[in-house]
C-alpha cells in the first residue's frame, strides 16, 4: 500500500480515536452530545479530518473500499462549507454507527 494513503488511514484513526475519547467519559446519548458544544466541535473537527482523508485516499486509489466513502466526504463538505446547515443528528449517526464500522475497515486495510 502506498506510503501516503496509509499516512491517511492512519489520520483517520486518530481522528476517530479522539471521537471515541470526547464521548467515552459519559453515557453514549444524543443528549448529553447535543448539550455539549465543545464536544460537539470538536467530533466535528474530526469529522472534517476524516473526510478530508477520505477524499485523498479516493483521488489517489479507487480500489481502497471503505463503506459510506463517499458519504464521509460529503459530510466532510457540509461540516465546511455549509456550517449553518449542519445537523446534530447527522453527526451523531455517525459517532454511533459509522465509527465502528470505519475503525474496523481501517484496522484491516492496514493489517492491525
Amino acid at each position: 500500500m502506498d506510503i501516503e494513503i496509509k499516512t491517511w488511514l492512519f489520520d483517520m484513526l486518530n481522528a476517530i480515536s479522539e471521537i471515541e475519547s470526547f464521548v467515552a467519559d459519559r453515557p453514549l446519548l444524543f443528549a448529553n452530545y447535543q448539550a455539549d458544544l465543545r464536544t460537539k466541535r470538536a467530533v466535528e473537527r474530526n469529522v472534517e479530518i476524516i473526510g478530508e482523508a477520505m477524499n485523498r485516499i479516493m483521488k489517489k486509489d479507487t480500489s481502497i473500499h471503505i463503506t459510506n466513502s463517499r458519504k464521509l466526504v460529503d459530510v466532510r463538505n457540509r461540516i465546511i462549507h455549509g456550517y449553518d446547515s449542519v445537523s446534530d443528528e447527522v453527526i451523531w449517526g455517525i459517532v454511533v454507527r459509522h465509527i465502528p464500522i470505519l475503525r474496523a475497515e481501517i484496522e484491516a486495510l492496514l493489517g492491525n
